[in-house]
């Protein structure tokens, strides 16, 4: 038996990479054993470190995954299923983000902040396709920077076609196991090719009907990095959905809204329309930036519809 790392993940087929540096490219689950207390479309994820059995036909079975440091999840696209898990065992969760060409909502970057913040994993904001930005865009790129910057978390601007503008990220990620994610569209891929020094990953040109992307990415792999490290890219991504959340439960992933939070006079106070609110208060005076609001509201509407169960 043999223990390595999880480095691609289609369907229900894995490559693993053994301590010894094997690749073994048709790894299955033998069994049907689960992940105790998660129900996901697989028990198995990219960055989890198995046990395998190779078999003399050279493919191999994968009989345990290790316990996880952590693992990040989004809404499974097999509605039988409650959940998927994107990767595990992550130090660090980036988000590609472009303003325009195509425009990423906001709304989606902060549903992935909250997922990182759930899940205990730290995060980042890769701004994307700089140079494409007219004066307007320019201005909410500095507007939507000084936001996330004063919540904590670090953006960075890219131009992926670039090499030099990625020398910052490729510092940030050395040593590193990064989840790269994002809409399609946003440059995923192409960031991908210039950190890693070689065409890893496929790239593809914007729908010009629409100005969206189109999808390139159809299953998650892990791509070594020259200096050390590793990142996981992931298919581009439309939406995130929290598994068993509950409204009252949502403020805590909202940075701010959790520390204003603690002042309001009702210990389960859901910030709506409540007496003694301390976060509607300082969402009145300011202090609380009206877009976070905004995807503070989107998320507990679609909890109470629930579909985040």
């Amino acid at each position: 038996m043999l223990q390595g790392l999880v480095i691609k993940s289609a369907g229900f087929t894995f490559t693993v990479r053994t301590d010894d540096g094997q690749v073994h490219d048709t790894c299955r689950i033998k069994g049907n054993f689960r992940i105790r207390g998660i129900r996901t479309t697989s028990p198995v994820a990219i960055g989890d470190i198995v046990s395998i059995e190779p078999q003399a036909d050279g493919t191999a079975w994968i009989t345990g995954v290790q316990q996880r440091r952590n693992y990040i999840i989004r809404r499974a696209s097999n509605l039988s299923k409650e959940s998927q898990i994107m990767a595990a065992n992550i130090d660090l969760a980036a988000l590609v983000v472009t303003i325009n060409h195509p425009k990423t909502l906001f709304t989606f970057v902060d549903r992935f902040l909250c997922t990182a913040e759930a899940y205990r994993i730290p995060a980042c904001l890769i701004f994307n396709k700089t140079d494409l930005y007219n004066q307007e865009d320019l201005s909410e790129l500095k507007y939507k920077e000084q936001l996330y910057h004063s919540l904590g978390y670090d953006c960075y601007r890219t131009v992926a076609l670039q090499p030099d503008s990625t020398r910052t990220l490729a510092a940030v990620f050395k040593n590193k196991t990064v989840l790269l994610a994002g809409n399609s569209g946003v440059g995923k891929s192409t960031l991908l090719n210039q950190l890693s020094g070689q065409s890893v990953a496929r790239t593809a040109n914007l729908s010009t009907a629409h100005d969206k992307g189109m999808h390139t990415t159809t299953f998650t792999e892990m791509y070594q990095l020259p200096d050390g490290g590793w990142i996981i890219d992931s298919p581009g991504v439309r939406g995130f959905g929290m598994v068993d959340m509950k409204s009252e439960e949502i403020d805590h992933y909202f940075r701010e809204i959790f520390q204003h939070a603690k002042k309001c006079r009702f210990s389960n106070c859901l910030h709506l329309n409540e007496p003694g609110c301390a976060v509607l208060k300082a969402a009145e005076e300011g202090l609380i930036d009206p877009c976070r609001m905004e995807s503070y509201y989107s998320m507990m509407e679609e909890c109470e519809q629930g579909k985040y169960r």
